[in-house]
């Protein structure tokens, strides 16, 4: 048996590292991921035709020499690959209810794209395809 996930899709939280006590950084960041809307077999479009996309959230930790690579290359934006593992967490709040979570601690992370960089002057992201060669 086997715990292996792999997510494609984009960090809409800027990777925040700490360090333990113990000197291992850690290094957390959220990825959102996203599939088109099916209703009835087909995909759902909205009134201009485009397709309707649901989005999921995922917490994503790394530690160590890949947290610290994440930390210095990746921002908002950036789109990766991640390889990793689900991990679930249980703890009692402070009421003594229990609570639940759930995070993909990553093993390997590829960099699919550079974060998108702001035009100052016309306030719009600069994508590299509209840069000329």
């Amino acid at each position: 048996m086997q715990n292996i996930v792999i997510l494609a899709g984009t960090i809409r939280q800027a990777p925040e590292t700490r360090t333990t006590r113990t000197g291992t950084d850690v290094t957390r960041f959220k990825l959102v991921t996203s599939r088109p809307r099916y209703s009835e077999g087909r995909v759902v479009r909205d009134e201009n035709g485009y397709r309707v996309e649901d989005a999921e959230w995922h917490r994503v930790v790394a530690f160590n020499g890949l947290g610290r690579t994440i930390q210095q290359y990746c921002e908002t934006g950036t789109k990766v690959l991640v390889r990793g593992r689900i991990h679930y967490t249980k703890w009692q709040d402070a009421d003594g209810q229990d609570r639940y979570g759930c995070e993909i601690v990553a093993e390997t992370v590829d960099f699919l794209s550079r974060a998108p960089q702001t035009d100052e002057d016309e306030g719009r992201f600069i994508d590299e395809d509209d840069i000329p060669t």
